[in-house]
């Protein structure tokens, strides 16, 4: 039953900090229909300014509006070379996760940096002051991600409600509405980029808290979980017309994450992990295309 928990306890945790990441992604895919590669660079960028920051004696909340910054101006980047520079989706986000490998090697100081004894947001107040439960069982790490991620997607929410927040839906949608309310659609991608890629670095800053150290190819294969997440979440909860579609990706997340996890309790070995990252997301691939056939024959 102790390990049960403990492998549930690890998805929920994990899922929620990649739900971070896939709200991100959901704002660059679902809403700009922007294929941004850049997010692989994007989400070790945020591990490296926790392991920056924490080896120095900085307070760790302070790592995650730091990331959030530096993850924007990374975002803002892919930005001005497709909208300024008229570079390609795929080639700009390429441009800039290339050029992110060197500076996150060059913010944490070496490929690998460990952090395990340090103070991280998960053991400095207010989350410090969390008590484990009757049974021993410490729930800290996911109340702290669950308030969180929870707060991150009331902000998120809110900014898609207000006049910005449609303009930069109709920069995804319908190009032609904001041109004809005097708006560079170009400057909304821009702004819905930034926005995305700094909710992904602030992912990357609480995984690397949360494990411990930051290692500079641990944003491989970050595009193919944020969409998966995405996919699902959409996919599943299509006909859950109360759930916004900010909660159905993060639900999405904590099920991509468990199925990841069931793969490898099953056998899956660890250095196969890509490997069943890879067909899980062939597996919701199909399904979702299956899906938008069936919803275009009903139709």
């Amino acid at each position: 039953m102790a390990v049960f928990t403990g492998i549930l306890l690890d998805i929920l945790e994990q899922g929620m900090i990649y739900g971070i990441m896939a709200l991100g992604l959901f704002i660059s895919y679902k809403i700009l229909n922007f294929p941004d590669l850049s997010v692989d660079g994007t989400f070790p960028l945020g591990a490296a300014v926790a392991a920056f920051l924490l080896v120095r004696g900085v307070n760790p909340w302070l790592a995650l509006p730091a990331a959030f910054l530096l993850g924007s101006l990374a975002g803002l980047m892919t930005g001005l070379f497709h909208v300024l520079f008229k570079i390609n989706e795929l080639f700009s986000g390429i441009l800039t996760m290339t050029v992110m490998y060197s500076i996150n090697l060059l913010i944490a100081g070496k490929s690998n940096q460990p952090f395990f004894d340090l103070e991280t947001i998960f053991n400095t107040p207010p989350a410090s002051r969390i008590p484990p439960l009757e049974s021993g069982l410490n729930l800290r790490t996911v109340i702290v991600v669950f308030i969180l991620i929870a707060l991150l997607k009331f902000l998120l929410d809110r900014f898609l409600r207000t006049k910005r927040g449609l303009l930069l839906r109709a920069a995804g949608d319908n190009t032609r509405v904001v041109t004809a309310m005097g708006i560079n659609p170009g400057l909304m991608k821009i702004l819905g980029l930034a926005l995305a890629n700094g909710l992904v670095a602030v992912s990357g800053c609480v995984l690397a808290q949360q494990q411990g150290f930051f290692e500079v190819t641990m944003g491989t294969g970050t595009m193919v979980m944020g969409l998966a997440s995405v996919i699902m979440g959409m996919v599943l909860f299509a006909k859950v017309r109360f759930l916004q579609p900010t909660t159905k990706v993060i639900f999405g997340a904590v099920i991509y994450k468990a199925l990841v996890a069931l793969a490898i309790n099953l056998g899956a070995p660890a250095n196969m992990l890509n490997l069943v990252r890879g067909v899980l997301f062939l597996i919701i691939l199909l399904a979702y295309q299956f899906k938008s056939k069936e919803a275009a024959e009903d139709a």
